[in-house]
């Protein structure tokens, strides 16, 4: 894989996909509890999401928004959205916890340069 290349196409592409799933709910951003984010790789999640907040001209991106278990679990590709919204719900990731009326971005970027993107009340 050509790995500078997917990480320019994710930052191009990713944010903006959030972005517009966001704007169509017309649910203000401050209003985004988790952003829950293919954890491919740490560095890539980061910038996204930096991305992703400078869209709505906001510089500071809110502590703990998006939770990481590529640490523990590595990339297990798709599954690491679907496994980490489940460990923060059992408690798995400490710093974490989701609220019934939380709103939560789900996004990845994956085989084929798929790019997904919703919003989710709980």
């Amino acid at each position: 894989m050509l790995g500078r290349k997917i990480y320019e196409y994710s930052l191009s592409h990713v944010p903006s996909a959030m972005k517009v799933a966001l704007d169509k709910t017309g649910i203000p951003i401050d209003q985004v509890k988790k952003i829950l984010i293919h954890q491919a790789n740490e560095k890539m999640d980061e910038a996204i999401v930096q991305r992703f907040y400078k869209l709505f001209k906001i510089r500071e991106v809110p502590d703990k928004i998006m939770p990481m278990s590529i640490h523990d679990l590595g990339n297990s590709s798709v599954a690491t959205v679907p496994t980490l919204y489940d460990m923060i719900l059992k408690g798995i990731l400490p710093d974490h916890q989701i609220n019934k009326g939380d709103i939560l971005i789900f996004s990845s970027v994956g085989a084929g340069m798929n790019i997904n993107a919703f919003v989710y009340k709980v």
